[in-house]
């Protein structure tokens, strides 16, 4: 099993740290709540960034993720500000990398000193799996691929640039590891990086429902970072990755790309994901092992759509148009990931262990126990009767407290029968808080 302890350095108390299976920053626990926005940097105006950013200030963000580079599927926008210089051809432009656009950078810098501000912490994507040889984004994106002799120099200048706002790296951003060549580019991308900020925090954000990170990748990042994503099909992977990643890893991990607040189904399927869907995706990950954190994304805020303007509807993905960022910001599953980062750090201090049982013989109902298993807190994606003998509570032993989750209210539990507790009036998800009434 890996060993990911990571010891502070120096008396930097804003820098953030891992210690077993948590980040710590000033000595507390520091529980990762992020918001996605990864096309920030090209697409949002600073007026509009300080609004964004000061709205989720307050309902309990510390966390933005962000693409250092243009977002490939990202709206459209008439800023036209990009990371290097462009030459421009008939069907578009491409990017010259040699040629670092200091302006842009410029504004970067301004934009995280005003996440500074706010005691935020950005997680910055170094490398996104289009720019990359051999990933499956480079199969389907128009830009032209990162010429790797370029890389020494972009990632040095970024690194260095930046190291003083105390960044989380994602070393890449929504990739696989395909080809020799394609684990060549990360490898250098992460060496550089390790070289200029060696005291950051490191991770490698893959691309969904995907598990295999080259082992020598594995040994070295900080934490464990996976995508349940957008795939109908394929939401049990936020409890089901996790679980297994655990045998393996022994550090954080943090679904970083549950399914986005109103996001079509991806593959071209039809229907859009509901924050009720969100929340199962937060809890059953939060519960099953990825405990450092959660992550939130909006479908209109991570690629900051105006209403009417062009979107990167993309081949082998397929996603419906967003909405307008300025509803998008609005959506109500910010506020429940909110309330879910609250009940963590109050119920938790001390940590918490995944429970391997499966109660009413449904594996979709996660739950998680204090150290001293005296308290378990249990998560329903659909309400029901619920059978805890499993557990050793019963209606002597226990007390019980439930959570509607749909309207973030508090109720008191009901036993039908010695060990079962009944059907609450909750009409969506349900959290379900049960412990030992002994002394």
């Amino acid at each position: 099993m890996l060993k990911r302890k990571r010891i502070q350095k120096g008396v930097n108390h804003v820098m953030l740290f891992t210690r077993n299976h948590q980040f710590i920053k000033n000595n507390k626990t520091f529980f990762y709540l992020a918001d996605t926005c990864w096309s920030a940097f090209t697409n949002t105006s600073e007026e509009d960034w300080q609004y964004y950013l000061s709205y989720r200030h307050q309902q309990g963000f510390n966390v933005i993720q962000i693409n250092l580079l243009k977002q490939w599927d990202a709206s459209g926008q008439d800023l036209n500000i990009y990371p290097f210089a462009i030459e421009k051809k008939e069907n578009g432009y491409t990017f010259d990398y040699s040629k670092i656009n200091v302006d842009y950078f410029d504004r970067v810098e301004r934009m995280l000193e005003v996440m500074e501000s706010k005691d935020m912490t950005p997680a910055l994507v170094l490398l996104w799996s289009n720019y990359v040889p051999g990933t499956w984004a480079a199969k389907l994106a128009h830009n032209n691929l990162f010429p790797f002799q370029e890389l020494k120099n972009y990632v040095t200048y970024v690194t260095k640039r930046f190291k003083k706002f105390h960044p989380i790296y994602f070393v890449s951003g929504d990739t696989d590891f395909p080809t020799d060549q394609t684990i060549q580019y990360y490898r250098e991308v992460f060496h550089i990086a390790k070289s200029i900020d060696p005291d950051a925090l490191y991770s490698f954000h893959i691309k969904g429902r995907f598990t295999e990170v080259p082992e020598e990748f594995l040994t070295q990042m900080d934490f464990f970072s996976y995508q349940s994503g957008h795939n109908i099909d394929g939401q049990s992977t936020s409890y089901l990755i996790p679980v297994s990643e655990r045998k393996i890893f022994d550090g954080p991990i943090v679904n970083t790309e549950p399914c986005y607040d109103q996001i079509s189904y991806s593959r071209n399927k039809y229907g859009r994901f509901t924050s009720h869907d969100v929340r199962i995706a937060a809890w059953s990950s939060v519960l099953s092992g990825a405990n450092a954190g959660i992550t939130y994304g909006a479908h209109g805020i991570w690629s900051w759509h105006h209403a009417g303007a062009s979107f990167g509807i993309v081949k082998g993905e397929g996603f419906d148009v967003p909405f307008d960022w300025h509803d998008a910001l609005r959506f109500r599953g910010a506020s429940d990931l909110a309330f879910l980062k609250q009940y963590m750090l109050s119920n938790f201090k001390d940590g918490y262990e995944p429970s391997s049982m499966v109660l009413n013989d449904n594996s979709a109902i996660r739950l998680a126990s204090n150290t001293q298993k005296t308290c378990y807190t249990i998560y329903l994606p659909t309400n029901t009767e619920l059978d805890v003998s499993p557990l050793g509570f019963n209606k002597q032993n226990a007390q019980v407290t439930i959570f509607d989750l749909q309207h973030k209210t508090q109720l008191v539990g009901d036993w039908i029968d010695q060990t079962t507790i009944g059907l609450s009036n909750c009409l969506e998800d349900v959290l379900i808080k049960v412990e030992t009434s002994e002394v």
